[in-house]
Protein backbone atom coordinates (compact mmCIF):
# COMPACT_ATOMS: atom_id res chain seq x y z
CA UNK A 1 0.00 0.00 0.00
CA UNK A 2 2.48 2.49 0.78
CA UNK A 3 4.26 1.62 -2.64
CA UNK A 4 1.68 3.97 -4.42
CA UNK A 5 3.53 6.77 -1.83
CA UNK A 6 7.39 5.81 -3.10
CA UNK A 7 7.46 8.85 -4.77
CA UNK A 8 6.59 11.62 -2.09
CA UNK A 9 7.39 9.57 1.12
CA UNK A 10 10.74 9.94 2.33
CA UNK A 11 10.64 7.76 5.03
CA UNK A 12 7.82 5.76 7.40
CA UNK A 13 8.90 4.70 10.83
CA UNK A 14 6.88 2.24 12.93
CA UNK A 15 7.48 2.83 16.72
CA UNK A 16 5.81 -0.42 18.81
CA UNK A 17 3.50 0.20 21.71
CA UNK A 18 1.13 -1.27 23.66
CA UNK A 19 -2.67 -1.55 25.27
CA UNK A 20 -4.06 -1.80 21.30
CA UNK A 21 -2.53 1.99 20.24
CA UNK A 22 -2.87 2.46 16.94
CA UNK A 23 -1.36 5.99 15.82
CA UNK A 24 -0.61 6.92 12.10
CA UNK A 25 1.08 10.52 12.36
CA UNK A 26 2.13 12.64 9.30
CA UNK A 27 5.17 15.36 10.26
CA UNK A 28 3.43 15.56 13.63
CA UNK A 29 -0.24 15.44 12.59
CA UNK A 30 -2.36 13.41 13.83
CA UNK A 31 -4.02 11.10 10.79
CA UNK A 32 -5.43 8.02 12.37
CA UNK A 33 -6.20 6.85 16.00
CA UNK A 34 -7.88 3.73 16.98
CA UNK A 35 -8.49 5.14 20.34
CA UNK A 36 -10.63 8.35 18.81
CA UNK A 37 -12.32 6.18 16.32
CA UNK A 38 -12.88 3.13 18.72
CA UNK A 39 -11.86 0.81 15.99
CA UNK A 40 -9.12 -0.39 13.53
CA UNK A 41 -9.33 1.27 10.29
CA UNK A 42 -10.95 -0.22 7.10
CA UNK A 43 -8.27 -1.10 4.56
CA UNK A 44 -7.04 1.98 2.74
CA UNK A 45 -8.81 4.21 4.57
CA UNK A 46 -5.31 5.33 5.98
CA UNK A 47 -3.48 5.55 2.96
CA UNK A 48 -6.31 7.73 1.92
CA UNK A 49 -5.73 10.41 4.89
CA UNK A 50 -2.13 10.10 4.39
CA UNK A 51 -2.69 11.13 0.69
CA UNK A 52 -5.85 13.30 1.78
CA UNK A 53 -3.04 15.28 4.22
CA UNK A 54 -0.41 15.33 1.71
CA UNK A 55 -2.25 16.71 -0.98
CA UNK A 56 -3.52 19.57 1.62
CA UNK A 57 0.07 20.47 2.90
CA UNK A 58 0.59 21.31 -1.12
CA UNK A 59 -2.02 23.50 -2.03
CA UNK A 60 -1.49 26.96 -1.50
CA UNK A 61 -2.23 28.98 1.34
CA UNK A 62 -5.38 31.08 0.78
Amino acid sequence: MLDSLKDRLEAATLIPASGGVFEVRLDGSLVYSKEQTGKFPAPGEVLQAVQGLMDASRRPAG
